[in-house]
């Protein structure tokens, strides 16, 4: 059986004044950035990972096309305007650009059925993609008994989560908590349509959501994939290369969610 071909998005887009010269090399220029321990993830689990650059609008129908998967990989702030949000005196730096991008990939993915595991960022694009809100500095909306933003290095764990026992996460890690690695001070505020939580911090933070209709479309907040040595968290990219290899079924038609009535 031939490898499923997974896309994931860039971590960052570097712009040339941010690369650095090498003697010798070409002059820098705008450059994509991803971590390798991504594709290396995927690669293990069976799939066929490729980088996806941050196409025009019209394209990425046609992109989507060639996809058997999607990973939404972690990576800067989400633009506020993209959820209807004023930006907070904590935002961190933002490409509205790339932003509209992979919203839009995510959003064709989704209607396509199309496997999804969003990573740290990746969960939050997948919310904002489903019309869901973020928060934008965590430290506002926690009691600061867990650090979201660890010193430890990505391979170690800082706390744990607890899972829905009657959810696909808890099916795929074995149930019960799991501990995991904690980057972000933003996170998910209200779910997304046709999304629901399905794991939480110790101060109620959501950790994870996935589709309520039983397909594969999952985001974490924590980076799994610096935690694949633990067969818990290579679980996940199985599961999305696993989803990523059946037969995509044709979407039904979806539903809009009901908008207040203007006074």
């Amino acid at each position: 059986m031939s490898r499923p071909v997974i896309g994931v998005t860039v971590s960052e887009i570097r712009r040339s004044e941010d690369a650095q010269r090498v003697r010798h090399g070409e002059p820098t220029q705008t450059e994509m950035t991803l971590g390798l321990s991504y594709m290396r993830a995927v690669e293990m689990a069976g799939g066929l990972p490729v980088a996806l650059p941050p196409l025009s609008s019209e394209n990425v129908d046609a992109l989507v096309d060639h996809l058997c998967g999607l990973l939404l990989s972690g990576g800067p702030d989400i633009d506020p305007s993209s959820y209807g949000a004023v930006p907070h005196p904590e935002l961190g730096p933002i490409d509205p650009v790339v932003d509209a991008f992979e919203i839009a990939l995510c959003r064709h993915a989704y209607r396509r059925r199309l496997a999804i595991l969003g990573i740290c960022r990746g969960a939050q694009l997948l919310n904002v993609a489903r019309r869901g809100t973020l928060h934008q500095h965590v430290p506002d909306v926690t009691n600061a008994t867990i650090e979201h933003r660890q010193s430890e290095i990505g391979t170690r764990t800082s706390h744990e989560v607890r899972v829905a026992p009657d959810s696909s996460l808890a099916q795929t890690t074995g149930g019960g908590p799991v501990s995991v690695n904690s980057f972000h001070h933003q996170a998910v505020d209200r779910v997304g349509f046709d999304l629901r939580p399905v794991a939480w911090s110790q101060d109620g933070l959501i950790e994870a959501i996935e589709a309520q209709d039983g397909r594969f479309a999952l985001g974490v907040q924590w980076h799994a994939e610096t935690l694949v040595a633990d067969a818990v968290h290579a679980s996940l990219f199985e599961r999305l290369v696993e989803a990523a290899t059946r037969p995509v079924r044709a979407a039904p038609r979806e539903r809009r969610r009901p908008t207040a009535p203007r006074m």
